[in-house]
């Protein structure tokens, strides 16, 4: 199965039907909505419904991390940052959307990891298990970023809380040591999947820039995951392209990859 990340920023103008029949006329079979509502049209909580009838799996939800870095804080931004992910979790359950992603921290400036987050993240996982729905953090680019990912991860265990692997972010300042797709692959719930110069999170289309891409799905291979190949690539092109030619080009490159999967 392959998906496609259906905010795609570079075409602005398309409306949310518009990018959905886009994606599924260029052959991709699902779906990757994104609930950031700092840049997200007001009609994002349609987003399932009008995927669903342009053919597509509504695969999974990423919501909004802008504030994630503030659930590890016992201040009302913390408790503003559990309150909307629990919520989250019942609107994937009220939508038929089988996971959400999302982030332990975001951002330079942090608070430190607290218990008082852990034990947020695990009234998240209670609620993820009453709902039916999966929860998979995202590693992230920096070492604390990580960190904090993993350490979710570390103290709790549920059957409903997972992993989300960003290729991206892996590639873009690798931290070898702490390798997440490693250490939590038997616990991978969603992919990620775009390109990078190896200095910064670009999004750009596998094989545009240096990720070892066969090296890269053999690691997903062995982890046993059987979910999508799902790209989460943006348009960063400086001249206009029609965007059903940006997708035939995504799903040429999806398609590759999931043929190295399957070696």
């Amino acid at each position: 199965m392959l998906s496609f990340f259906g905010s795609f920023p570079g075409y602005e103008q398309l409306n949310y039907t518009q990018r959905f029949r886009l994606i599924r006329q260029a052959g991709f079979d699902g779906v990757l909505l994104g609930w950031i509502e700092q840049y997200e049209r007001p009609d994002y909580r349609d987003q399932p419904e009008l995927a669903r009838r342009e053919g597509l799996l509504a695969e999974n939800v990423h919501v909004d991390f802008f504030n994630a870095s503030h659930i590890w804080e016992d201040t009302p931004e913390g408790q503003a940052v559990f309150e909307y992910y629990l919520k989250c979790a019942d609107d994937c359950a009220a939508s038929e959307i089988p996971a959400m992603v999302l982030h332990a921290s975001y951002g330079m400036e942090q608070a430190p990891a607290s218990e008082l987050g852990l034990e947020r993240f695990k009234h998240i996982a209670d609620r993820a298990e009453r709902r039916g729905v999966n929860v998979a953090v995202e590693n992230m680019c920096t070492a604390e970023g990580i960190a904090k990912a993993s350490c979710v991860l570390e103290h709790i265990d549920s059957p409903r809380l997972g992993f989300c692997f960003d290729s991206g972010h892996y590639n873009a300042r690798r931290v070898p040591e702490m390798d997440m797709l490693a250490r939590f692959g038997h616990r991978l719930m969603a992919l990620h999947l775009h390109d990078n110069d190896g200095t910064d999170d670009q999004h750009l289309l596998p094989f545009d820039g240096t990720t070892d891409w066969p090296a890269q799905m053999r690691s997903i291979a062995a982890t046993g995951f059987r979910g999508a190949t799902a790209l989460e690539v943006f348009y960063r092109g400086d001249e206009a392209m029609p965007p059903e030619e940006f997708l035939a080009r995504a799903y040429e490159r999806a398609v590759r990859l999931e043929a190295l999967r399957n070696l």
